[in-house]
């Protein structure tokens, strides 16, 4: 057997640093410091006698001879994880860890995970509430649903970003707000206080009121500012103004009457859907089982809402 497999575990990190361009990243990932990974990377370029990294700023850049590297390590790796998939992939039942906005998972998945629990009890859905993108392979999370306004997002880490559908945003608020402050104009509603969405840039109400060809927003005074949907949607429950939201999250309260589409104008910019996932998990079957039941369940979500 050639001598330099005894090195497989400094290839494993180095494929781990140059995925990454970043010997901390792979710390992360790896559970070990830093410098262990720099320790790891000097030892397997002596033992090869060729230059693998140069440092750029913060990153680790591949030299030509690592870059020859890395695609081999990372193939050959991948082909071990698919082999290991093969002898392990035969059962659904176990763990399966996902992670979405803290908004998602409170208001749209969590009212709707008994439904997923009777249909497959053998399979325990583990969640992480975050608004931040969650690193999947170093948290060994093993599905993630992200939004995002664009069409396409690119492939990341050889990670599968899946589009499944979207989200239109429309105003909501309750029936009383409607009834007391008469909104029955799109210009109407600047006589409500507005809830808005801290640092939002693209989804705005100035691109909402634009489009339903409303003018004056710049001299409205009554704004709330928040950092999440279910904030925005806890306070428009509780009669505190009108919110734009995303469809799958207050259609269950248009349904039980506890919130009213006032104008069934929606947003110009809608949110995109995407499931994220590793194609070569071990848990693979039970990703297609839970996004299967996703797909299905999300087709029930209204996508049109009229003022009653």
């Amino acid at each position: 057997m050639d001598k330099r497999l005894k090195h497989l575990n400094a290839i494993r990190t180095f494929e781990s640093a140059a995925r990454h361009q970043s010997y901390s990243k792979a710390a992360e990932e790896l559970f070990v410091s830093q410098a262990a990974v720099s320790q790891q990377m000097r030892q397997l370029e002596q033992a090869l006698s060729v230059k693998l990294f140069v440092r750029s700023g913060r990153k680790m850049q591949l030299t030509d001879s690592g870059e020859k590297l890395y695609h081999t390590s990372h193939e050959a790796l991948n082909l071990l994880v698919q082999g290991l998939n093969n002898i392990q992939c035969e059962d659904i039942a176990g763990d399966l860890t996902m992670t979405s906005t803290q908004a998602f998972c409170a208001l749209w998945l969590m009212p709707r995970l008994y439904k997923f629990s009777q249909l497959h009890p053998e399979i325990n859905i583990k969640i992480l509430g975050s608004n931040q993108p969650e690193d999947l392979q170093a948290k060994h999370i093993d599905l993630a649903i992200r939004f995002s306004t664009e069409d396409k997002l690119s492939n990341k880490k050889g990670l599968v970003f899946e589009a499944f559908g979207e989200d239109y945003v429309y105003p909501v608020c309750s029936p009383a707000l409607v009834e007391k402050l008469k909104l029955t104009t799109p210009q109407s509603l600047l006589k409500s206080p507005l809830i808005r969405f801290a640092n939002e840039r693209i989804v705005t109400w100035r691109g909402w009121f634009d489009h339903a060809g409303v003018e004056g927003y710049e001299l409205h005074t009554q704004k709330t500012d928040v950092t999440s949907s279910d904030m925005a949607l806890s306070a428009v429950l509780n009669g505190h103004g009108v919110t734009l939201a995303a469809t799958a999250l207050f259609s269950q309260y248009v349904q039980n009457k506890q919130l009213i589409v006032p104008f069934n104008i929606k947003h110009p910019i809608s949110w995109k859907r995407y499931l994220v996932f590793d194609q070569h998990s071990a848990k693979i079957k039970r990703i297609n089982v839970f996004t299967q039941w996703l797909r299905e369940e999300m087709m029930t979500v209204p996508l049109k809402f009229e003022l009653e």
